[in-house]
């Protein structure tokens, strides 16, 4: 078997990061094709399935790879554009859940726990100071709570930039950092999740820069807000857009006027999960206008992503048609967190047992002529 070497030294700067994202390794993944194509099956037949085990074994350098030791990443931030009405819940949300977290008690913690994978839950802009109190996860299941604040959330995207240059830059090394943060075991797959009251506006706003959709055409109802907030939602965007006049040819730019620190977290998730070879599984809406971001700055980063899932948040379906990304469900999901991404898991833990598991037809005893 062989393995992609890491192409950037750690602490590497972010032009460096994108510099040293290259292509799949490609022996890797024409082994995966060959044995696929001589299992006790017609060829291609597994459809989607064997697509993602070429995939992953392109991504990873392995044959035949396993994904034993996964992490979910929850990356947590405030908004300063909740000031404008545009959610059903207020800001305080956003600490309060992941205290949930903390306890295991949410949706994230009960996928986890089934699908056999850790919760790393990620402080980068919470408008509130959590108690200190790290734990390291070394079980599936269990959490880990890191502070990584960057600021006490961020401002309101309507009336001046979400972040500062330096403030988006230091919230995606936070997020480089984390594929290379003292876990044990290392992940050998990672979840983008997130939680942040405000974070579908800021998500919206980023996708309507990048694609040039008009903000109706991509903003959705997030937490369940009714028709009139919806309008105000739209507005408020509008008025974002109307104010920053973002250029899509500048990802990073659009990122600091629109986005948000969790956002630009998971940017750093893509980019330093693709350096480092690792597949990276995209939850929901808010997880793939980050991944579109990091896309936008590195395009060879898009290898490097398996969309989960399809959410009811119309902007997500605009997302991922940018990205080309064909999602492997549909659950009317909506919540994030990673519960999406967190689906997915066996569906990637399927198709690899499919491949290193099944009999080829000299073993079988199978005449493929007859």
């Amino acid at each position: 078997m062989q393995r992609q070497a890491i192409r950037a030294p750690r602490h590497a700067s972010l032009n460096a990061v994108i510099r040293s994202v290259g292509p799949l390794n490609e022996v890797a993944q024409a082994s995966a094709r060959r044995r696929l194509d001589t299992l006790t099956k017609p060829p291609g037949s597994l459809g989607r399935l064997e697509r993602l085990a070429i995939q992953i074994a392109g991504i990873t350098g392995c044959d035949l790879p396993r994904l034993e030791h996964r992490t979910i990443f929850v990356l947590a931030a405030d908004h300063g554009v909740t000031s404008e009405g545009v959610s059903a819940y207020p800001q305080a949300v956003t600490a309060q859940m992941v205290r949930n977290f903390a306890s295991g008690g949410a949706a994230i913690n009960v996928l986890a726990r089934l699908v056999r994978a850790s919760v790393v839950v990620v402080d980068i802009g919470i408008a509130a100071s959590l108690p200190p109190g790290d734990r390291r996860a070394c079980d599936p299941g269990e959490l880990v709570i890191l502070h990584r604040k960057v600021a006490m959330g961020t401002r309101n995207l309507a009336v001046e930039p979400a972040m500062t240059d330096a403030q988006a830059r230091t919230a995606i090394q936070v997020g480089i950092s984390l594929t290379d943060a003292a876990l044990t075991p290392k992940p050998d797959a990672i979840c983008l999740g997130e939680m942040g009251i405000g974070n579908t506006t800021a998500a919206s706003a980023i996708v309507a820069a990048l694609t040039g959709l008009p903000p109706a055409m991509v903003t959705g109802r997030g937490t369940g807000i009714d028709d009139a907030t919806w309008v105000r939602k739209v507005s408020v965007i509008e008025r974002a857009l109307a104010l920053h006049k973002p250029d899509a040819s500048k990802p990073l730019e659009v990122l600091t006027q629109l986005g948000g620190l969790e956002i630009a977290g998971l940017v750093g998730l893509v980019l330093g999960a693709a350096m480092r070879c690792i597949p990276i599984v995209v939850d929901g809406f808010i997880a793939t206008a980050a991944a579109l971001i990091a896309v936008e700055l590195c395009p060879a980063a898009r290898n490097y992503l398996v969309a989960a899932h399809r959410s009811v948040e119309v902007g997500h379906q605009a997302a991922l048609q940018r990205l080309e990304l064909e999602p492997l469900f549909a659950l009317d999901l909506r919540l994030g967190e990673g519960t999406g991404a967190a689906l997915a898991l066996p569906l990637l833990d399927a198709a690899l047992a499919l491949l290193a598991d099944m009999a080829t037809f000299d073993e079988a005893g199978v005449a493929v002529h007859v």
